[in-house]
């Protein structure tokens, strides 16, 4: 991917905003001053304290042109997931160069975000880790492109209740997404014909050679570390409500498409994954634990003589 520069992206950021009926007005400065925020992190007092306005202007203008770039038709535009079976094998392939591991057209993560205690809900954002947080579901492709991007649930939240209420799930179990498709995750995740997940306890050569494709998942992983580097807004802790971080963290996701910003070669992975497993995944079927077996025997039995060369 080439990356774009600043100049680009405001000049794509101006285009996508003229866009939004009816005829919002942004300024460059004030897209300048959103994307200087969203990069550095920095409060919103330093922000005025660099750029000249006040306080209270800076926060409108962020408040504003967030709102501006976040409105739905923009999010469908630059965060939808394929179902066209041209793009899906794209995805596949793309993938299966990673590792040689079939059928993944993404990989799913989630992520929490910090933010400041809230004033409504408070104990529902308190994360495991003992922080508040918006627990933030997220499917990245082979190229690091977001397909997905789900930054509304409090972060108490289980990820597999993010699923199960994300549009996603539709698309998975109504066949949009054809059959053959998955994604993989975590063990944090259910066990899905279309979700894959590692074996807790792997036994024998198969599943072993299964579980060794981590290089497949780490894309995600990846992916959010350094996604958050690159907005560093999402690295501290954001000090607005919880609607408007949401906001913030979508806004985020589609500068990231818009700009195809290339990621770093380095280990960079994401420190705030919470793999909620517990060791009693009630989502998992016998009928999962089934469809998996067969995979895995289906594309991996021959994984010993491929690593053998």
């Amino acid at each position: 991917m080439q990356q774009c520069t600043g100049d680009d992206t405001v000049s794509r950021f101006l285009h996508i905003v003229a866009l939004i009926p009816p005829n919002t007005t942004v300024a460059k400065s004030d897209v300048i001053m959103t994307l200087r925020f969203l990069a550095t992190g920095k409060m919103q007092q330093c922000t005025s304290d660099d750029l000249g306005p006040s306080q209270s202007t800076v926060s409108r203008v962020l408040n504003s042109t967030i709102a501006a770039l976040t409105t739905p038709n923009i999010v469908r535009q630059f965060i939808d997931f394929p179902t066209d079976l041209q793009t899906l094998r794209q995805k596949q392939e793309a993938f299966m160069r990673i590792a040689g591991f079939p059928g993944v057209v993404g990989g799913i993560d989630d992520t929490h975000v910090h933010i400041i205690s809230p004033t409504v809900n408070e104990e529902a954002y308190v994360n495991r880790k003992g922080f508040h947080s918006i627990n933030v579901q997220v499917v990245f492709d082979a190229a690091y492109k977001i397909l997905d991007l789900v930054p509304k649930w409090p972060g108490l939240t289980h990820d597999s209740r993010v699923l199960s209420e994300s549009g996603l799930t539709g698309l998975f179990e109504q066949n949009y997404v054809r059959p053959g498709c998955h994604l993989v995750g975590d063990s944090g995740y259910p066990l899905k014909r279309w979700l894959l997940t590692p074996y807790r306890r792997p036994q024998g050569e198969q599943q072993l050679n299964y579980n060794s494709h981590k290089a497949t998942r780490a894309v995600v992983e990846r992916g959010i570390g350094q996604h958050k580097r690159i907005f560093h807004v999402l690295h501290g802790e954001i000090r607005q409500s919880p609607d408007r971080a949401s906001h913030i963290i979508m806004a985020c996701g589609i500068l990231h498409n818009i700009c195809n910003i290339p990621l770093l070669d380095d280990d960079d992975d994401d420190d705030d994954s919470d793999d909620d497993y517990d060791g009693n995944n009630n989502s998992t079927t016998l009928q999962s634990e089934a469809t998996i077996n067969k995979f895995v025997f289906t594309h991996f039995y021959l994984l010993k003589h491929m690593f053998n060369h």
